[in-house]
């Protein structure tokens, strides 16, 4: 039989009065740059082409990656590939049944924020 009492029902937390949890936004960051993940790779797929296309195409390739605004996304994706691969070892962690305390998961995400920095910042200078 259908539900009748259907308005007295308790409603969903609304957006505006939903405060998000440390680990909610870095779960949300680690979908987020699982897309800048696939972004990545479509341009080393653009880079590879252009190698096996013509020298100008790769010249062009090679000018848009030298450039600062190249350096910003490669840097950038360089942090999101970090930060992806950490929030896979956090949840490999989890599916073993460690670090599930809301404490812990908490400083992991952190770690992981400040981890993945600090890896790119290392990637960084030893590229450059």
């Amino acid at each position: 039989m259908a539900d009748v009492n259907r308005g007295n029902r308790p409603l969903s937390p609304h957006l505006t009065i939903y405060r998000p949890q440390l680990t909610s936004v870095s779960s949300i960051m680690v979908r987020i740059t699982g897309i800048i993940a696939l972004g990545a790779a479509l341009i080393v797929v653009a880079w590879l082409l252009a190698a096996a296309t013509s020298e100008s195409a790769f010249d062009v390739m090679e000018d848009l990656l030298d450039s600062w605004i190249g350096a910003v996304v490669l840097l950038g994706a360089t942090w999101s590939l970090f930060y992806h691969m950490l929030g896979r070892l956090r949840h490999v962690l989890w599916d073993f049944g460690y670090c599930l305390e809301v404490s812990v998961s908490e400083k992991l995400a952190i770690g992981m924020f400040a981890l993945a920095t600090i890896l790119t910042a290392l990637v960084a200078l030893v590229i450059c």
